[in-house]
């Protein structure tokens, strides 16, 4: 049988308080074809020192590469990253986020071989705190069958837990600024039909960072994007009634 694959990408950006459990993850896996790449925007703390002696320590993954220079900001980072990438499928894990167990990339290779290897491979996503407690599961939930058009609901899936092709996957859009993610994710699945739902919760994510810090700027990129992909009249319907459950369900929370 096939051995997938899969390169694993942190991009970072003064990320020494959270790295060392991003990286202790990737490198506890029981499956051992895995390149970890750590694409580094020339951090001014101890974020290089921790991953290179890491790197030093580790010698049983495939490749642990780091490079660390400037950049124009997250997603030039991933594309970066995107480049350097040589596996059979990329992986985006944020500093801070954990893989859920220690075998998850073991079986995700299993399906990959029971699924003939398909194009995209997605999961489910919990949320934790800084102390890496887990607090909430993801409030939008992964659809049993995904398409492009699932989008049009909102993201579904989590980046961190969509697993596509290196072949099938286009570098990130840089007019997006904060919503990069969500357009790369429509345009990897505009690509292809062959996409598998894992069934697996497959990555503890860290509630925090660039897009929640600019919310506001995320929602209206993603607006944007909706109206590229979905059309007008429907983006803008749906986003009324997106409103609309939003106001009702502060209505009951503020009842119960």
């Amino acid at each position: 049988m096939p051995s997938p694959s899969f390169s694993i990408i942190t991009v970072t950006y003064n990320a020494a308080l959270v790295l060392e459990k991003t990286i202790k993850s990737v490198c506890s896996q029981s499956y051992r074809n895995i390149e970890y790449l750590i694409v580094d925007g020339a951090s001014s703390d101890n974020t290089v020192n921790i991953a290179t002696r890491y790197k030093e320590q580790i010698t049983h993954l495939k490749r642990f590469e780091i490079v660390s220079e400037p950049d124009k900001g997250l997603y030039d980072a991933m594309n970066k990253g995107l480049r350097k990438a040589s596996g059979d499928y990329v992986w985006f894990l944020n500093a801070g986020d954990i893989l859920k167990t220690k075998d998850t990339v073991e079986n995700i290779a299993s399906i990959c071989n029971q699924k003939n290897m398909p194009d995209i491979i997605y999961g489910e996503t919990d949320l934790i705190n800084s102390n890496g407690c887990i607090f909430a599961e993801r409030r939008l939930k992964a659809p049993l069958h995904l398409t492009w058009k699932s989008f049009r609901m909102g993201m579904l899936v989590s980046h961190q837990a969509f697993i596509a092709k290196r072949n099938i996957a286009p570098e990130y859009d840089l007019k997006y600024h904060f919503s990069a993610d969500f357009d790369w994710c429509i345009r990897c699945m505009r690509r292809t039909d062959s996409i598998v739902n894992s069934g697996m919760r497959l990555v503890n994510y860290q509630y925090e960072g660039t897009t929640t810090a600019n919310r506001k700027a995320s929602l209206k990129e993603r607006y944007e994007i909706m109206y590229k992909y979905y059309g007008v009249v429907p983006t803008q319907i749906r986003h009324l009634w997106f409103a609309t459950r939003f106001y009702w369900a502060k209505i009951f929370q503020k009842n119960s």
